[in-house]
């Protein structure tokens, strides 16, 4: 079946919609988090941990499982859910960020991209056709168009070009698309230009696609501010039938402003990299728990969170583990990380089924960044 989008609410004061996507593997209410688990496992949690949780769909990466271990493979496998063990919804990105970071510009043409294989050198070439091929192999709930992620600093005639290229691959990726149980995402474009991103947006929903995202907002150093307009300038045009998606985004703060503009399921590989540094999010803020001042400090990792790490460890043992490089540290942490995000959407749909979504934002930045009345 096709991913279903049901609007349930309109939040009263922003663009917030509460909402429910019903998939192949369960239905799951929005807004959500979507753990990213790039090579068939979100880092260091296993897929009974990560269900636990209470999230929904999880992300895996297609140019990597295409390096390793093959699409063919997981094919034979019986698809990616009977591979990693999985059974909620999984949702595959089109390989594109991966490719263009790796491939030079003058290697990106009509036809496809030619750049090389991070692991061993290789050359490789990855088309439209060829990303669809991947993923109907993969057999996940939900395949991504591919796309050209350009860099938020392109110049406007860079980015028009490219997003008019990506109409024409996006046409391409559905003509070749060829798995009817498998629901086909569009991607939008455009910087931080107007009128581009409301180019990019008319056209790619004229291809009729099962749900849409927000692409080209966490590539490169763009300020907040910038994010936030790309949003604003792409969400109006996108169907309030259809699934939002703003690609790439993770933080905190980002995560409600994204979805006061109207944006429904985000993913980001932030909370496990966190993890793997020592960083927590809290209420109150980031920590980094390298730092000496926890050497004693026998308390929680955040006293309001109820996840298998602060029921069970103090941030004196998790630095412990986290100073002498020990798995475990970087595993409680991204149990933690990763539970506050998927929380974190919970309250947003309660504050939105009370419009109370810009109240909750406020007092929300308020105790994340300590301001004073």
């Amino acid at each position: 079946m096709k991913v279903e989008y049901t609007l349930l609410k309109k939040e009263k004061n922003t663009k917030g919609r509460l909402g429910k996507i019903k998939t192949n593997h369960g239905e799951y209410e929005t807004p959500m988090f979507m753990p990213v688990g790039t090579q068939a496992t979100v880092k260091t949690l296993s897929p009974e941990e990560i269900k636990e949780m209470g999230a929904g769909i999880i992300l895996a990466n297609t140019y990597h499982l295409w390096q390793r271990p093959g699409e063919n493979i997981i094919d034979k496998a019986g698809g990616l859910h009977k591979f990693m063990n999985y059974d909620g919804p999984i949702l595959t990105d089109s390989g594109g960020f991966q490719v263009f970071s790796l491939a030079e510009p003058k290697n990106i043409t009509e036809d496809g991209v030619t750049f090389k294989s991070h692991i061993n050198g290789d050359t490789l070439f990855l088309t439209p056709e060829k990303s669809m091929e991947i993923q109907n192999k993969l057999d996940s709930d939900i395949a991504m168009c591919f796309d050209e992620c350009p860099p938020a600093s392109a110049d406007y005639d860079y980015l028009k070009n490219s997003l008019e290229r990506t109409i024409r691959w996006a046409k391409r990726c559905k003509d070749s698309f060829n798995n009817p149980n498998q629901s086909l995402f569009g991607i939008i474009q455009g910087g931080f230009y107007e009128n581009l991103r409301k180019y990019s947006a008319l056209e790619t929903v004229k291809l009729d696609f099962d749900g849409y995202a927000i692409g080209g907002v966490a590539n490169d150093n763009e300020s907040k501010e910038d994010m936030y307009k790309a949003i604003e300038y792409s969400a109006p045009y996108m169907p309030e039938d259809k699934v939002r998606y703003l690609m790439g985004v993770g933080d905190p703060i980002d995560i409600i402003e994204g979805v006061i503009r109207g944006v429904d399921i985000f993913d980001c590989v932030i909370p496990t990299r966190l993890a793997r540094h020592g960083h927590a999010y809290t209420k109150n803020g980031k920590i980094n728990l390298r730092n000496a001042k926890y050497k004693e400090d026998f308390s929680s990792v955040d006293k309001n969170c109820n996840c298998y790490a602060c029921k069970n460890y103090t941030k004196s043992y998790i630095r412990h583990l986290i100073v002498a490089e020990e798995t475990f540290g970087a595993r409680l942490l991204s149990i933690h990380n990763i539970n506050f995000l998927i929380n974190l959407t919970k309250e947003i749909r309660e504050a939105i089924k009370n419009d109370q979504l810009l109240k909750f934002r406020d007092k929300f930045i308020k105790e994340y960044y300590h301001e004073k009345n």
